[in-house]
């Protein structure tokens, strides 16, 4: 058996690094889509009935646990995926869920109706599609009240960063936070809603200053499936480590070398 890590490109890559440093000798399978990236302007429907079907190839492969490392498919594929049944012995989870435990300080098995925490003025910075689904809000009205979210949808960071630009993509960072500004002039905390902007995360804490909280997911999400696998082990018993694409696997490898700075060899889906 095997952890699988799936994204639509390379920015799942983020919260493969993290779990692979925090966890090496667990078997982790990273399987990106990038023959049909970017997702974050796909439509709802589309993203779903892309990731189901990379999702059960994983699951074909070995990975019996399967973290949608991408928010634009957790936004609009998990809870379809999840409400339409799981196979037995197989588990899909999703990158919203540890940042919102971060967010609200609690633990996801929380049942406990809503109730107010200390942050009350949060910006979250994510997709165009992310942001059109209203998932994070979704699932922050289930656990906290009172919190006013005020999203950014941030077109043009994702191809900045996988074309390696950063010098674009922290002009655009400087620019989304501008525009978020002038809506929320001062949020306490900011939600880096894709896995994409860890590599710009600095560049978003100077916008917005010292004084405002950044969640970003590649530690929060590792840090959380250490705790998921300490108590399930049986969801992590060897495997084999694999990179696997849809696109050119020597394309990508050099991408996806040059995105981590760490040698990254993917083969063919």
């Amino acid at each position: 058996m095997s952890v699988g890590i799936f994204d639509s490109g390379l920015g799942g890559l983020t919260i493969w690094d993290a779990v692979t440093r925090a966890q090496p000798d667990l078997a982790v399978t990273y399987y990106g889509d990038n023959a049909n990236a970017p997702y974050g302007v796909r439509t709802p429907d589309d993203i779903h009935d892309l990731t189901r079907r990379a999702v059960h190839d994983m699951w074909d492969k070995g990975s019996d646990l399967v973290v949608l490392a991408c928010n634009t498919a957790s936004a609009a594929a998990l809870r379809r995926m999840q409400e339409a049944g799981v196979p037995d012995g197989k588990r899909v989870l999703g990158v919203f869920v540890p940042l919102i435990e971060a967010l609200t300080e609690r633990d996801w098995g929380d049942n406990t109706p809503p109730r107010e925490v200390d942050v009350k003025q949060v910006a979250l910075f994510a997709t165009p599609a992310t942001v059109a689904s209203r998932a994070f809000q979704r699932e922050l009205a289930f656990r906290a009240i009172g919190v006013d979210v005020e999203a950014q949808a941030c077109a043009g960071v994702v191809d900045a960063i996988e074309d390696g630009d950063m010098i674009l993509a922290e002009a655009m960072v400087r620019s989304h936070v501008d525009a978020l500004r002038r809506k929320m002039p001062h949020p306490q905390a900011a939600i880096l809603g894709c896995t994409h902007y860890p590599l710009v995360q600095d560049a978003f804490q100077r916008a917005l200053g010292a004084d405002v909280k950044v969640f970003s997911q590649a530690d929060v999400v590792a840090a959380s499936l250490n705790d998921y696998l300490s108590r399930r082990p049986e969801m992590a018993r060897g495997g084999q480590t694999r990179m696997l694409t849809t696109g050119d696997p020597d394309l990508v490898s050099a991408r996806a070398t040059q995105f981590l700075r760490r040698p990254c060899t993917f083969e063919a889906a």
